[in-house]
C-alpha cells in the first residue's frame, strides 16, 4: 500500500453507487436552433420548450421550492418590460445581480466573461432580439465533457405577482439575456434547483473549455502578483472564494463561503511607496469590502487626484478594490481559467497541443480504485501512454516542458447535482523503464496494460495526489521530455463513473493502453490573442529600455510604437508623432510621473489593439482615414455612446483640414473618451453630474 497518495479532503465519502448495470451520463437533448426559430416565423406562433417547460419541474423539487412566492407566474420578457432589449452592446460590464438560487459561483464566472467580448459572443450569440425575427426562442452555446452544445429555450421566465424576476436578472431591467443564459444553463444541468451548489471553476470551464490553475492562496507563490499581470493581460478568466463562516455577511464586508470575480489588478503608487491592488466585484452587485482601499478608505487620499479619480468607484455596485496582502488572507483560492495552458510556463512559441480521450471505470472490469486501497486492482483502471516530445522551434530549448493533465467526471444521471460526486485523481509513471530490452515490446508501444508488479515497484511523478471529490481535477507538470503512463481512477474501488482525460503540452503523442482503439481528440491550439506578440515584441524592445529606467517618456514611447510589426496592417506605414505620443502619456500617467510604468504601457497596448481592430474594419477603402460617418460608427463599434456634436467636434480636434481621422488620432481621441468617461462615471452620484475641486479639475483637464 501506498498510504501516502491519500490526502483527502474531509468530507463525508459519497457512498458507492451499487448499480448492476452501467449507467451512461446522459446527453442534453439537442434541439435545432435555427429550423425551430423558421418553424415559429412560418407558423407566427410563439415557441414553447417541451424539453425544459414552464412548469415547477424546472425549477426544481428541492429547497429552492421553500423560497418561491405563492403567486409564481412564467412570463415573456414583451409582458414585463415595454422595450425588452436582448443584450446592452455599450455596458462596459454585464450588470446582473443574483436572485433566489444561490448561484454566485455561476455569475462571478459570467462576470468574468465581460473582459473578453469574443469568448462572451461564442456562449452568447449576439443576433438575438425582441424585435427582428424574434419568436419567443433563444440559444446559448456551452462546453459540455468535451464538445461545445448548443442549448435552446423559450422566453418564458418565472416571475413574482408584481412581474419582478426570481432568479437572475439586470441592473437595468429591460435587458434580459442573463436571465435566459441561466434558464439555458438550468436546461442543461436538469433544473434551477441544480445551480445552486457549484464552484466558479466549473462554470469557466463551461463557458470556455479552458483549463484551470488552481492557486492556494495561504501558500501562494512568491511570484503571484507577476502570476495575476500574465493572467489580467492575457486570455484568461478568473475567479475566487472567500473562507466558509458561520456568519453571511462579516463585519469587513465580505460574504462567508462566497464567490467573487476577480475584475483587475492595479499597482498604485502611495506616499510611503507602491502597493499591488486587486479589484473584485460580489455577484450580488452590493455588499462590498470595508477595510483598506475599499470604497470609503482613507488610503486612496494617498494617492494623486488623478489616479484617485480614475480608480475609486464610491458606488454600492458589489465592485471594490482591496489590497494583495488581504486578498491573500481573507480568500481561500484563486481560480484562473486559460484558453491555452500556457500561463505558468517559460516555454517560447504560441501552438499548444490538446488531446482528449472519453473513458469509464466499469465495476469488475476497470474499476480498480486507488493505490491506497489494498485490493491490488489497481492495474484494472484505464491506462493511458503519453510521449512527451521535444519542440523544435522552441529557441530556449528547455529541459523540462510545460504539461497539463485534467481528469474530469461526468455525472451519470439528468441532474448535476442529484448524485454526490466521486472522489478522483490520477497518478502519473514515468516510463523510462520501458525501452529496457528485458521488457515485452507489447508493453514498449503501449499495446498491453502494465501488469500488478509494475506499480508495486515503481513510484509516481505525483506521489502527493490529492483525490478530491470534484467534478474536475487538474495537475501542472514540468516533465522531461520521455513516455509515462497516466492512471486515472476513483478513490474506491468498484465505483462506476465515466470520465474525460485531457493533456495539454506544445507536443505530444496520448493513447490508451490495453489494445483499445478508442478514438483521440487531438488538436493544436494557437493563442491568437495579441498578449503574445506584445511578449515578443516586450522582450525585443522594451528590455533593453527597462534596463536603464523602469519607466519609459513620450520619447521612448514614440520609438517603441513606431517600430511595431502591425499585423495586417501594411497598406500605409503607421507614423505616432511625439506630440501625439505626450498626449497619451498624459492620459494613461495616472500618478503624474511624466512616464509611463510597464502596467500602463499594458493597458495602452491591449487599448490599441482593439482600435487597430475597429479602425480596420470600419476604414472601408483602406485609406487609413476615417471621414465622419466612419468616425461616428467605429465609436459605436466600440460600445460607447456620443452625440453628434461631440463626434463632430472631436473630428475637429484630431482631424487633419479636411475632417479625416488618421489611426494616430484615433487613439488619442478614444482614449480621451474612455478616460473622461470612466472618471465621469466614478465620481458622479445621480448619473448626470459631478463634483470637483478646483485642483481636481485642474488635473483632469490641463493634464489629459
Amino acid at each position: 500500500s501506498m498510504p501516502f497518495l491519500l490526502c483527502l479532503k474531509k468530507k463525508k465519502s459519497p457512498v458507492p453507487l451499487g448499480r448492476s448495470i452501467f449507467q451512461k451520463h446522459t446527453p442534453p437533448v439537442q434541439q435545432n436552433y435555427q429550423a425551430l426559430l423558421e418553424s415559429c416565423l412560418k407558423n407566427k406562433h410563439l415557441f414553447t420548450d417541451d424539453a425544459f417547460p414552464a412548469h415547477i419541474s424546472s425549477i426544481g423539487t428541492g429547497a429552492l421550492l421553500k423560497k418561491l412566492p405563492q403567486n409564481l407566474q412564467w412570463k415573456r420578457p414583451h409582458a414585463l418590460h415595454k422595450s425588452p432589449v436582448f443584450y446592452a452592446a455599450n455596458r462596459k460590464q454585464l450588470d446582473l445581480c443574483q436572485g433566489l438560487v444561490e448561484n454566485c459561483w455561476f455569475l462571478a464566472a459570467l462576470e468574468a466573461l465581460t473582459f473578453h467580448q469574443d469568448i462572451l459572443a461564442a456562449v452568447v450569440p449576439q443576433n438575438q432580439s425582441f424585435e427582428r425575427k424574434y419568436a419567443g426562442i433563444f440559444h446559448f452555446r456551452f462546453w459540455h465533457f468535451g464538445e461545445w452544445i448548443d442549448v435552446v429555450v423559450d422566453d418564458r421566465l418565472p416571475v413574482n405577482e408584481v412581474g419582478e424576476l426570481l432568479f437572475v436578472s439586470s441592473v437595468d431591467k429591460n435587458v434580459f439575456w442573463g436571465a435566459l443564459l441561466e434558464k439555458a444553463y438550468a436546461k442543461l444541468y436538469g433544473s434551477y434547483e441544480d445551480l445552486q451548489i457549484g464552484q466558479v471553476s466549473e462554470a469557466l470551464v463551461d463557458f470556455t473549455g479552458g483549463v484551470n490553475t488552481r492557486i492556494k492562496l495561504a501558500e501562494a507563490p512568491p511570484d503571484l502578483w507577476d502570476i495575476l499581470t500574465r493572467a489580467t493581460y492575457s486570455r484568461s478568466l478568473m475567479g475566487c472564494q472567500t473562507h466558509l463562516g458561520k456568519t453571511r455577511v462579516l463585519k469587513n464586508g465580505l460574504v462567508a463561503g462566497h464567490a467573487y470575480t476577480v475584475t483587475g489588478i492595479r499597482k498604485v503608487t502611495c506616499q510611503y511607496g507602491p502597493e499591488n491592488l486587486v479589484r473584485l466585484r460580489n455577484p450580488w452587485g452590493k455588499i462590498e469590502w470595508k477595510g483598506d482601499w475599499s470604497d470609503s478608505s482613507y488610503k486612496w487620499e494617498l494617492l494623486s487626484p488623478k489616479e484617485k479619480i480614475l480608480l475609486r468607484k464610491k458606488k454600492e455596485d458589489g465592485e471594490f478594490w482591496m489590497s494583495l496582502r488581504d486578498f491573500k488572507i481573507h480568500f481561500v483560492d484563486l481560480v484562473i481559467c486559460k484558453l491555452t495552458p500556457d500561463l505558468m510556463s517559460q516555454e517560447d512559441g504560441k501552438k499548444w497541443m490538446y488531446s482528449l480521450k472519453s473513458g469509464r471505470w466499469v465495476k469488475g472490469s476497470t474499476a480498480g480504485g486507488s493505490l491506497g486501497f489494498c485490493n491490488g486492482n489497481f492495474w484494472m483502471n484505464p491506462q493511458y501512454w503519453l510521449s512527451v516530445l521535444p519542440v523544435e522551434d522552441s529557441k530556449k530549448s528547455p529541459s523540462t516542458c510545460n504539461v497539463v493533465i485534467s481528469l474530469m467526471q461526468k455525472h451519470s444521471t439528468k441532474h448535476r447535482n442529484r448524485a454526490p460526486h466521486l472522489f478522483i485523481g490520477f497518478l502519473l509513471y514515468k516510463n523510462t523503464i520501458l525501452f529496457l530490452p528485458s521488457f515485452p515490446e507489447q508493453y514498449q508501444e503501449g499495446n498491453r496494460k502494465l501488469p500488478p508488479g509494475f506499480f508495486t515497484r515503481h513510484q509516481p511523478v505525483n506521489k502527493h495526489q490529492v483525490f478530491l471529490d470534484e467534478r474536475e481535477v487538474t495537475h501542472d507538470f514540468h516533465l522531461e521530455p520521455c513516455v509515462y503512463v497516466i492512471v486515472p481512477s476513483t478513490l474506491e474501488p468498484q465505483q462506476e463513473s465515466e470520465f474525460i482525460l485531457r493533456v495539454f503540452s506544445r507536443k505530444h503523442v496520448l493513447r490508451e493502453m490495453g489494445g483499445n482503439t478508442s478514438f483521440t481528440l487531438s488538436k493544436e491550439i494557437v493563442d491568437r490573442y495579441e498578449g503574445k506578440i506584445w511578449e515578443d515584441f516586450f522582450t525585443k524592445h522594451f528590455e533593453q529600455v527597462m534596463a536603464c529606467n523602469p519607466e519609459i517618456n513620450a520619447v521612448q514611447l514614440q520609438r517603441i510604437l513606431n517600430n511595431i510589426s502591425w499585423r495586417n496592417f501594411q497598406s500605409f506605414r503607421l507614423n505616432f508623432s511625439l506630440d501625439s505620443c505626450q498626449g497619451i502619456l498624459a492620459l494613461l500617467d495616472l500618478n503624474a510621473t511624466g512616464t509611463l510604468s510597464i502596467q500602463e504601457f499594458r493597458v495602452l497596448w491591449k487599448r490599441l489593439l482593439f482600435y487597430l481592430e475597429v479602425f480596420q474594419k470600419r476604414d472601408t477603402n483602406r485609406s487609413g482615414k476615417l471621414d465622419l460617418v466612419e468616425l461616428h460608427a467605429a465609436v459605436q463599434e466600440t460600445g460607447i455612446s456620443l452625440s453628434n456634436e461631440v463626434c463632430n467636434l472631436m473630428a475637429i480636434r484630431y482631424g487633419d483640414p479636411d475632417l479625416q481621422i488618421s489611426f494616430e488620432s484615433f487613439v488619442c481621441f478614444m482614449l480621451r473618451v474612455e478616460i473622461m468617461g470612466e472618471a465621469f462615471r466614478n465620481l458622479t452620484q445621480d448619473g448626470k453630474g459631478i463634483y470637483l475641486r478646483e485642483s481636481e479639475w485642474m488635473m483632469m483637464t490641463l493634464y489629459s
